[in-house]
């Protein structure tokens, strides 16, 4: 079987699915490889080192996908909603494709792809069961971005994060606080304290205390009702605008004594939770830093632009969009991990097996034989 790595053309993203290191443990499973050229310059890998690693270079995009019987993206169709149109016309009946689709929020082109009889699975719905951690895209990404958010807090903070003793003086520490003990919350407090700050957290799942507090964060407790904020695969809920207001009032206090906020809460396939409003921004002294990670799905923050650097009451918000393009390399790396052992989940002796027993495969197969086949996109019980 034929793997095809074609280059990344969603504008300004710069990882590869897969790097160099990653294609001896394919070929000893009886695959080729593939590779656009030039596909991960951007992310610091050559063509050379992809073919001392056993590669084959294709000159076109066209011929990686028509020389190939899997397909191997970081953003694919739905995720890459300009340029992956330009990918379905590319691609063949019982090809298969693997990557981020976005496929909650794009399905138009994921029926156009369903129509042309590619088989598709979509990296974002690996379940978050242990046999399946080597494969969570999701949080490896999370896990870069929310260490890349405090890097560019403490370049916009107009003080330093650590405590210091000088002849001067004492600088007292920055505060920061963080919304959501995900991933990339988890992330964002360990590289804050690394840093020297006084790190809080808050997240709608008190089990998740003990996490935050052995990484040296207060864990900040509000008085509500939190039941149901997370589903059976571990993934968040949206908990209802009454929730969400009454939330808000309560974290005011907390936002405005916080010298920087990164909030992180984003629900799948839905708008990201407005956490935090105009009058809180308001409320933070100058100078304060807010990160919205969530930006992409609309942003936690009510001034959040996405892509964008906004300034009110002289408090900065960053409203940064594919954050883990920024370090291209590292974030490769670890996709590159997820992709092959995904990858190689389905591949038996060298050819393609799909167990619908298997609930990895179940719950990350988006189309198969002509129609969109995942019941979060049709709807229970239905085809399309």
């Amino acid at each position: 079987m034929v793997i095809g790595i074609p280059k990344e053309t969603f504008p300004g993203e710069r990882r590869v699915a897969l790097i160099p290191s990653a294609i001896p443990a394919l070929t000893r499973a009886g695959l080729d490889i593939l590779v656009e050229t030039s596909a991960g310059d951007n992310a610091g890998f050559s063509d050379t080192a992809y073919k001392e690693s056993g590669a084959s270079i294709a000159l076109s995009r066209g011929e990686v996908f028509a020389s190939s019987d899997i397909i191997l993206q970081v953003r694919a169709i739905g995720a890459n909603p300009d340029a992956g149109r330009s990918d379905i016309e590319l691609m063949k009946q019982g090809q298969v494709l693997i990557g981020f689709l976005d496929s909650l929020t794009s399905s138009m082109m994921i029926r156009e792809a369903a129509a042309k009889g590619v088989t598709a699975f979509a990296i974002e719905f690996i379940p978050r069961i242990s046999r399946a951690q080597s494969m969570d895209a999701l949080s490896s990404m999370a896990f870069i971005a929310g260490y890349k958010a405090v890097l560019l807090a403490a370049e916009r903070l107009p003080r330093m994060f650590p405590m210091l003793m000088t002849a001067a003086g004492t600088v007292s520490p920055a505060r920061v606080f963080v919304i959501g003990a995900g991933v990339a919350g988890l992330q964002a407090i360990a590289t804050s304290r690394r840093l020297g700050a006084v790190v809080e957290a808050y997240d709608v799942r008190p089990t998740v205390r003990q996490e935050v507090e052995s990484l040296g964060a207060r864990f900040v407790e509000l008085p509500l009702d939190t039941a149901g904020g997370g589903d059976a695969a571990g993934y968040a809920r949206a908990l209802g605008e009454d929730f969400y207001r009454r939330q808000r009032e309560l974290m005011s206090l907390v936002v405005s004594r916080n010298d920087v906020v990164i909030t992180t809460a984003a629900v799948p396939g839905k708008k990201a939770p407005l956490l935090i409003t105009r009058e809180m921004v308001a409320g933070m002294a100058p100078g304060s830093v807010i990160v919205d990670l969530a930006a992409e799905r609309g942003g936690n923050c009510e001034s959040t632009r996405p892509g964008d650097t906004v300034v009110e009451h002289a408090v900065t918000i960053l409203g940064p969009v594919n954050l883990t393009s920024t370090v291209p390399y590292h974030a490769s790396q670890l996709y590159a991990k997820n992709i092959s052992s995904f990858l190689l989940h389905l591949i038996k002796d060298g050819e393609l097996k799909i167990d619908l027993e298997d609930i990895i495969i179940r719950d990350t197969m988006i189309m198969q034989g002509g129609k969109v086949v995942h019941p979060k996109i049709i709807g229970e019980g239905g085809d399309c």
